[in-house]
């Protein structure tokens, strides 16, 4: 394919997590905060996702993250919802909430606005969670806030494939 060619169906990076999901018999779920539900949204723009993806939590509030993931408040309130623990309890969350295989998380400041001094706007975690451990990636991208989101979206599909490549 050229760099002046649009991508197939079959191209695109939740195109081919689902068919490697479907191939392997494995199912997987979403916790998402800053992209919310645009990785959920992309894997259901594909026939077929409902033998592989169970569900998908919007947990845009730390109330709702404690409520749906049982995140600690305390957890919260010292690591802030943008956080590397944050991501990877998320992740664990949903994979017990939905009973799947595989769960993947993203929290992150998609901006313009929620940047601090140590958390600039791009920060962001996608978490995997899976049988054999949780892994944890920490981004900060660049761009605007549809941008952010559709860069943490791509890399959390990136982060699925990796694992079912062997690489994580």
């Amino acid at each position: 394919m050229s760099a002046r060619e649009p991508a197939t169906d079959d191209d695109r990076l939740e195109a081919r997590v689902g068919q490697r999901l479907r191939s392997a018999g494995l199912t997987i779920a979403t916790a998402e905060s800053s992209t919310g539900g645009l990785i959920a949204k992309r894997l259901t723009d594909i026939p077929g996702s409902s033998a592989y993806l169970i569900g998908g939590v919007v947990v845009y509030a730390n109330r709702a993250k404690r409520r749906l993931l049982s995140l600690d408040e305390q957890l919260l309130a010292e690591q802030g919802a943008v956080s590397e623990t944050v991501a990877r309890e998320m992740a664990i969350g949903a994979r017990t909430l939905f009973g799947v295989d595989l769960a993947i998380s993203v929290t992150g400041i998609a901006g313009p606005d929620g940047a601090t001094a140590t958390k600039p706007v791009g920060l962001t975690f996608v978490a995997l969670s899976t049988p054999r451990g949780v892994w944890v990636r920490r981004f900060v991208f660049e761009g605007d806030r549809l941008q952010n989101r559709e860069q943490s979206a791509d890399a959390a599909f990136q982060m699925v494939l990796d694992y079912l490549d062997g690489a994580l």
